[in-house]
């Protein structure tokens, strides 16, 4: 969830939309699983889960969008600021016209503020990687107002979707990949491991990196940023339970379950989670499931990992990338970071 400076230059160094909407490693040719499918597994397991990417449905992502704008939330203004800034240092590093990627695009705002560092006379091929078709229709759109631009989209999983791209690539064309919004911290570390490992083996040597990364801060700053008095992160978490009423024919009363956002200090983390305020049934005939909560019981939403600045340089190097510089925004407590593929 972004403020502007002030920002500092560290080198080398480390890190909701700026939430990936992705599960990890266990992604293959074949997409992600049917979302009944993946609802009746997640649902079944104790604690109970749903996938974060099933946060982002049209609506979904309009509310995700507006949680970007509160002032709580502070990571898409820091990171869009970092990007004015310091683009066409970013930009020279990737090469003449590289060929960009973009995972989890959200709706395009940050990819747009690179891009204008290229100048009027600049062509860049770009590739926006998301499961959202919602997200990727924002983001192509608002791309695509630009000079120079060639856009395309493709509907998958992050390292599904760069191998693709990666494979079309031309003799001689750098490669770019951009993985912005503290996207990283939605995966748990070992998943995020896989995730960058993954990554790099789609990329050769000298080809370039551009990751944002979330660190810890006050546990105050975090619980607000993920629980805004406006309810809007509320509304975005319930949001979840609509769309399974809707598509898979589920009885949840809305208000019978509360979002809470929880600060995990051993794992890092703040989680997202809706709260059974009852004992009641649920049936959700879409995914064949009966479902029985108790009282205080929850559905876990969402993680959203955070870094010490200092350790992320190894989390990158243990991948395969060298970081070359790095961007910190010390109020908003973020950090922005441009990696090369050794």
């Amino acid at each position: 969830m972004s403020p502007a400076p002030p920002m500092r230059l560290v080198v080398p160094a480390p890190a909701l939309r700026d939430r990936v909407p992705h599960r990890g490693p266990a992604a293959d040719a074949s997409g992600p699983p049917p979302f009944a499918e993946e609802v009746a597994a997640l649902l079944g397991e104790r604690p109970r889960r749903l996938p974060s990417h099933a946060l982002y449905d049209a609506l979904g992502s309009s509310l995700f969008d507006a949680i970007c704008n509160l002032p709580w939330y502070p990571i898409t203004r820091a990171e869009i600021a970092l990007l004015q800034t310091h683009r066409q240092a970013i930009l020279e590093a990737a090469g003449r016209h590289p060929r960009v990627v973009e995972l989890g695009p959200g709706n395009g705002e940050k990819l747009v503020t690179l891009m204008q560092g290229g100048g009027e006379d600049a062509r860049f091929d770009v590739h926006l990687v998301d499961v959202s078709e919602t997200a990727l229709d924002a983001a192509s759109a608002r791309l695509r107002r630009l000079p120079g631009m060639s856009v395309h989209t493709h509907v998958a999983r992050y390292e599904v979707g760069l191998r693709e791209v990666a494979r079309a690539r031309v003799s001689g064309e750098t490669l770019l990949v951009a993985f912005l919004g503290s996207n990283i911290g939605n995966f748990d570390p070992p998943e995020a491991g896989i995730l960058l490992r993954d990554i790099r083996e789609s990329m050769l040597a000298g080809d370039t990196m551009l990751i944002g990364a979330d660190l810890v801060k006050p546990v105050d700053e975090l619980r607000i940023a993920y629980d805004d008095p406006l309810g809007v992160t509320a509304a975005f978490n319930s949001n979840l339970l609509v769309r399974l009423n809707r598509e898979l024919g589920a009885d949840f009363d809305l208000e019978h379950f509360a979002h809470d956002a929880r600060w995990n200090p051993v794992a890092q983390r703040i989680e997202m989670h809706l709260v059974s305020l009852a004992q009641q049934r649920v049936q959700v005939p879409g995914a064949g499931l009966v479902l029985d909560f108790h009282a205080g019981e929850t559905i876990w939403t969402e993680s959203s990992y955070k870094y010490e600045g200092e350790a992320f340089a190894g989390v990158l190097g243990s991948a395969g990338f060298t970081p070359v510089a790095s961007w910190k925004d010390e109020d908003a407590g973020f950090l922005l970071t441009l990696a090369s593929a050794r």
